[in-house]
């Protein structure tokens, strides 16, 4: 059938994409290969590392009783060396133990004290090695673990460079617990680790900070390269894809076009730093942190923290009209205060509705309302 033989070519192209290998080593021979630099975990990627010592602890239980582990994933690049794509928590807990592990400035990290566990609670203030005795592991411990094998699984360098990226994602998808940004920043860095810098830099431009005046924690989280994202990405999305169907399932969306501007950088990267840092002067200069906050018309001001509704209006409709040399207005507070009283904005808070359906209609908006002072409809 033709269906069927097209499915047939299909498969059989992913599977050229995709050269692959696997086979257990040990510990031991794992633990050389990093310090010999032949296995390779990004610095960028340490941001990443946030297991508990609890759960390192259970890690490490599991090894001296022979529990099987999942099997690690690495990207092998060009030059040989293999690259930790799925697997880091486990890596990295395996060498902070052993105190083999290094930070991003090529610092060793503090050998992992292990806590008791279910099955193991004499594990309880043991490390690696220490002066006194019973607060080591004996030998034998040491070696049960060194000779205990993992099941790696090899992305070859014959493959095509997206895929150890596209695999990144669906392993971390199967119940990771980073975030879409994190998720989405690990990606970035695979892919141009120069770009991620890139967007670090926006992240900590001042008026950006100051203008969008988010709380530690969203920081924390890095929820401000989550906007910058979507600031990039949507700012000067063409006008006649704002439809439901080209913003479906918007996180993978923005991980498709910031792979894709990703790939490219540094191209284009100087004009859309230049959009991005006028938008944000801009909004700083003429309302500041106000802009992306709800006014309160009864009692005369300003209130709440940042509202991702005010910036998908403000944010990206400013840029829009920066980006593409369109006039805009200047009295950004009134805007605001005339914004929060149209019916559309208090529509953008009903349950519901899903943030690709409030995207259809609040970026056509802030693209018309953000142009000089007119009549409001």
């Amino acid at each position: 059938m033709k269906g069927q033989s097209r499915l047939e070519r299909e498969i059989a192209d992913a599977r050229q994409a995709i050269s692959s290998d696997g086979y257990p080593m040990s510990i031991g021979e794992l633990t050389n290969m990093y310090r010999q630099k032949e296995l390779k975990i990004r610095p960028e990627f340490q941001r990443f590392f946030r297991w508990s010592d609890r759960q390192k602890s259970s890690l490490i239980e599991s090894l001296l009783l022979g529990i099987p582990i999942p099997s690690i994933f690495v990207a092998q690049a060009e030059n040989g060396i293999w690259e930790v794509v799925d697997g880091l928590q486990r890596i990295s807990t395996i060498l902070q133990l052993q105190g083999e592990l290094l930070n991003a400035d090529g610092e060793k990290v503090s050998k992992l004290q292990l806590l008791g566990t279910k099955y193991l609670p004499a594990l309880e203030g043991r490390y690696w090695t220490h002066p006194e005795k019973e607060h080591s592991l004996s030998e034998a411990q040491r070696l049960d673990i060194k000779r205990a094998k993992i099941d790696i699984k090899i992305i070859k360098r014959e493959s095509s460079p997206q895929t150890k990226f596209d695999l990144f994602q669906r392993l971390n998808s199967y119940g990771s617990v980073l975030n879409a940004q994190e998720l989405r920043s690990a990606l970035l860095v695979a892919v141009s680790p120069d770009f991620f810098a890139w967007m670090e830099s926006l992240a900590s431009y001042e008026n950006f900070m100051a203008a969008t005046d988010l709380s530690d924690r969203l920081v924390e989280e890095r929820y401000d390269l989550e906007l910058i994202t979507r600031f990039l990405v949507l700012h000067n999305w063409p006008q006649n894809k704002l439809t439901l169907s080209a913003l479906r399932d918007l996180p993978q969306l923005l991980d498709d076009q910031a792979v894709n501007l990703a790939t490219r950088y540094p191209k284009g990267a100087r004009d859309l730093e230049k959009v991005f840092k006028t938008t944000f002067d801009e909004i700083a200069a003429h309302g500041g942190e106000y802009v992306f906050r709800r006014w309160d018309a009864a009692n005369g001001e300003f209130k709440g923290a940042f509202l991702n509704t005010a910036f998908e209006v403000f944010a990206l409709g400013f840029g829009y009209r920066i980006a593409n040399s369109h006039p805009y207005r200047k009295d950004m507070l009134t805007a605001a205060k005339e914004l929060w009283s149209m019916n559309q904005m208090q529509k953008g808070f009903a349950t519901g509705r899903s943030t690709e359906e409030r995207l259809v209609e609040f970026i056509p908006l802030g693209r018309e309302f953000t142009g000089p002072r007119q009549s409001v409809r």
